[in-house]
């Protein structure tokens, strides 16, 4: 679904609860406490003068009362569902990713005719960062690519910031299957081996990695080829391109749209990445990501500002 579709499917409240509706109960409503199926609806106005869609179990003694967002991502939240659909789907098609400064110009605030504050844009984008996160399964198979890289700034010397005080990031990706990325504290041989032995599968076709010295240990566990970048880029079926390319994709919406990213929420911006580059072939990413905010509680905005 675009945002076209979007905009014209969910241009109301009552259509997003009805899919919301949908997609969590799709035989039928049921109490969220008991699952109980004998539950009726009840009309629950608000200080607003708004009317809720609140639904209570008939079954005794539970009589538990919820909504279509309870225990979700969307639980007590002050903006309607249309605006984090809209959010959720100008995500989901940003292939570089969005900032909330740009979120923030798209989307109006709760209220009417109120204009979205930057806090709440970037509260916003953190939540759906937070529902893409995936943990990895299965250990990655055929050809393997392996590659690290830095996050932050180069040297500066009127800022005294040295070359290493940059973030060390480091990605694992299967030719034409997934890619995982995770922050490293060093890129040392014990971590970048022990990684590798704990993510690809020792029945791998081949683990190729360029000639940085933490790899030197790779062949005692998995066939390894190394790549010189100093003299090629490629050779034959050795390289590390796919991983390049999507270090490409990370480092350009870094630059481009967020301009800096703290070491703190670095890895759910890493999460945002993989999931789109890993569901980058799905129909309809907009239904999977809503899927994912239904079953995630979400995340809190003092759990997101503490240190």
């Amino acid at each position: 679904m675009n945002l076209i579709d979007v905009t014209q499917e969910f241009a109301t409240e009552d259509a997003c609860l009805a899919y919301l509706e949908a997609t969590r109960w799709p035989s039928g409503l049921a109490c969220l406490k008991c699952g109980s199926v004998k539950v009726k609806r009840l009309k629950v106005t608000d200080k607003r003068g708004k009317t809720r869609r609140v639904y209570q179990c008939l079954e005794r003694p539970c009589l538990h009362q919820f909504t279509a967002t309870t225990g979700t991502v969307f639980h007590d939240t002050h903006l309607p569902l249309r605006i984090w659909f809209i959010a959720m789907a100008l995500i989901c098609d940003a292939k570089k990713g969005m900032s909330a400064c740009q979120l923030q110009r798209h989307l109006p605030g709760s209220r009417k005719g109120t204009k979205m504050s930057y806090r709440t844009a970037w509260y916003l984008c953190h939540r759906i960062r937070k529902a893409m996160e995936e943990s990895p399964k299965e250990q990655l198979t055929g050809t393997v690519e392996v590659d690290e890289t830095f996050v932050g700034g180069k040297y500066n010397r009127r800022r005294k910031r040295g070359p290493w005080d940059r973030t060390p990031v480091m990605g694992l990706i299967e030719r034409k299957g997934k890619v995982e990325a995770r922050l490293i504290p060093t890129p040392s041989t014990q971590v970048l081996v022990g990684i590798i032995r704990d993510r690809v599968s020792p029945k791998a076709e081949m683990v190729v990695t360029d000639q940085w010295r933490g790899y030197q240990k790779v062949w005692r566990t998995h066939n390894h080829e190394v790549i010189n970048h100093i003299r090629q880029f490629a050779r034959g079926k050795v390289h590390t391109n796919t991983i390049e390319n999507f270090w490409s994709l990370l480092k350009r919406g870094i630059i481009g749209n967020y301009h800096k990213v703290s070491v703190k929420h670095l890895p759910r911006y890493l999460a945002e990445f993989t999931y789109r580059f890993n569901n980058r072939e799905t129909q309809n990413l907009f239904a999977q990501t809503l899927s994912n905010m239904l079953g995630n509680e979400g995340l809190k905005y003092r759990e997101l500002v503490s240190s």
